[in-house]
């Protein structure tokens, strides 16, 4: 992971300036595995996000929002009970380890000013916080580890903490000479990578890191030792290696950013990376927090909303899947209509041939006098029937299949809406932002008979109202909001918007309802083009480019008798064709 001790030396080297002297004024346990600490330092307010997650163990300054949960985890009522109302006397790092130890100074239930230790350890799926008294003895952590799960080094309140074991390699920051790296080199294989080979000898330092070393001093990554002893560049990574750590021993870092053509982050450390040349596009940060929750935040939070909403997508693509296994058998039968002329002709035939027909035959042989041709045509008959019941058959069948149409017609049609719903609503929840939208949607379905309520016998909750839809500000100054599923889009739709204001959707894709409050004023042309960027980012279509997005007033929009939850048809529309940007919608989000 890119975050590793070298790159959190320079983020510990941060926070230790930032929050000396911080007083604990919260403590909040959103998930299994984040701890929150509202923290007032220096006249400010200031949020510490603590997470010991296997792919996003991390701990920095953070500026968004969390939802915590109805009843708070044991362990957040500990951390509760012992920190809230402590200072942060220092942080500091465990020498060449992914750890940082914050020591605070609090009170216990006497008024007496005790010292605890706050262990965060990030090593991926070894990541664990740890309360410990001033004793180093745990009072209690995260993740308890047990003898059964590790021989080596149990964590479980009661014993003392140690360290995790050390590696058996030279820390990258300790002094050495170029020795060591020539005779790292020496030693192994000539067909290791290089980028391998210095990550064999040092530790403290991620991939990415050994990677830059071997580029800057060979101008590739791909480079076996041997080819490096070869063509003499052996000083020069010898020579890099030192040069580097003596940037790190010195605190000379830099908050870098990779990010793909898309501006999404791929990497992150705290000295400028060159090896990518032009495929990533780098650029340096204020700061190591906003690096980390850049990288971190939001695909952290998205693995969240993933995890919570597995059991309702499941539900929703099984909804769909069954839908459509549906509307397969009813088109098929609703083809197998169009033959019923032939079921009424075989009907006229066999009562043209009463006299001919005998019970006991199965097979009628007889002139086909609807075939402009002629010729005979076999019919098959019902043996047990006598001759007029067997034509009384076929017109009954032809009967029931011209009805069929017409029924069949209207199924299909309602099956496809009810489809469009579903995959609107599947949309929906890959657009969720938290529990609360997820909490709407799980009420929608229900109150749509797609999922169970509430278990009976359980103390019923009204349901609550429909949630506050996101808002925005226009460069010109205008009001615009984003419905975040079907029951927001309905309400701003239909009941909050007026008549002149300016309603905005995706053209034939599912997204979010957009409205352009009008204020009395005209709607400028860039408005509108900034709304349909939310349009197109809030839907199906947020990761294409040149994305229909269709723009009417509110008083064109109408909602169909029956229809469901932010189904709505409208006139007398415009088009206009947008990027989604997330930096605009970022900049006009009103905070």
């Amino acid at each position: 992971m890119p975050l590793d001790a070298v790159c959190l030396t320079a983020l510990v080297k941060e926070l230790k300036d930032v929050l000396a002297g911080a007083k604990i004024d919260k403590v909040q346990q959103p998930e299994r595995d984040e701890i929150i600490l509202s923290l007032r330092s220096g006249g400010r307010n200031e949020r510490l996000i603590i997470s010991a997650g296997t792919g996003d163990a991390r701990m920095c300054l953070t500026k968004m929002s969390f939802e915590n949960p109805a009843q708070p985890p044991m362990f957040c009522m500990l951390l509760r009970k012992h920190l809230v109302g402590g200072r942060i006397r220092d942080i500091c790092q465990i020498p060449g380890e992914r750890a940082a130890d914050i020591l605070i100074d609090s009170a216990d239930s006497m008024g007496q000013v005790s010292e605890k230790h706050l262990v965060v350890e990030m090593m991926g799926k070894f990541s664990n916080i740890i309360l410990t008294d001033g004793e180093m003895l745990i009072i209690d952590c995260l993740k308890r580890v047990d003898i059964l799960m590790s021989e080596k080094r149990q964590v479980l309140p009661g014993m003392r903490y140690r360290v995790p074991p050390p590696q058996e390699k030279m820390p990258f920051t300790d002094k050495f000479d170029s020795e060591t790296v020539l005779s790292g080199l020496k030693r192994a294989p000539g067909h290791k990578r290089a980028d391998k080979i210095i990550l064999d000898l040092f530790s403290g330092i991620s991939p990415l890191m050994a990677r830059e070393i071997v580029y800057r001093a060979c101008g590739t990554t791909d480079v076996t030792a041997e080819e490096v002893l070869s063509s003499y560049r052996g000083e020069a990574l010898a020579g890099c290696c030192e040069e580097l750590a003596g940037r790190i021993l010195k605190g000379e870092f830099v908050p870098f950013l990779l990010e793909d053509g898309d501006g999404k982050p791929t990497e992150f450390y705290c000295v400028e990376i060159l090896q990518y040349g032009g495929y990533l596009t780098g650029r340096r940060l204020n700061s190591f927090s906003e690096l980390i929750e850049t990288y971190y935040g939001k695909r952290a939070a998205a693995e969240r909303i993933r995890q919570r909403s597995h059991a309702l997508t499941k539900s929703v693509k099984n909804a769909i899947d069954r839908l459509r296994r549906k509307l397969s058998l009813q088109r098929q039968e609703y083809e197998a209509t169009f033959n019923r002329e032939t079921l009424r002709q075989q009907g006229d035939i066999i009562a043209a041939n009463y006299h001919r027909i005998k019970r006991g035959m199965t097979i009628l042989r007889a002139e086909n006098f609807y075939d402009p041709e002629g010729g005979e045509t076999e019919i098959k008959l019902d043996p047990s029937k006598s001759p007029q019941q067997n034509a009384a058959k076929y017109y009954k069948e032809y009967s029931k299949a011209k009805n069929a149409e017409k029924f069949l017609a209207e199924q299909i049609s309602q099956g496809e809406k009810e489809l469009e719903y579903l995959e609107s609503v599947l949309d929906e929840i890959g657009r969720a932002a938290g529990e609360r939208d997820l909490g709407e949607i799980r009420l929608e379905l229900q109150e749509s008979g797609y999922i169970k309520g509430q278990v009976k016998g359980k103390k019923q909750q009204k349901n609550p109202p429909a949630g506050k839809p996101m808002e925005f500000r226009s460069t010109s100054g205008l009001r615009i909001r984003v419905g975040r599923n079907n029951r927001e889009n309905d309400v701003l739709t239909l009941k909050d918007a007026f008549k002149t204001d300016m309603w905005l959707h995706t053209q034939k894709i599912h997204g979010s309802h957009v409205v352009i409050s009008s204020e009395g004023r005209e709607i400028d042309e860039g408005t509108i083009r900034e709304a349909a960027v939310l349009a197109a980012l809030y839907s199906q279509g947020k990761d294409g480019a040149n994305v229909p997005v269709d723009y009417t007033l509110v008083k064109y929009v109408k909602k169909p008798s029956g229809a469901r939850p932010g189904m709505v048809i409208y006139t007398d529309y415009r088009t206009v064709y947008v990027t989604p940007d997330e930096r605009l919608a970022d900049s006009l989000r009103v905070k």
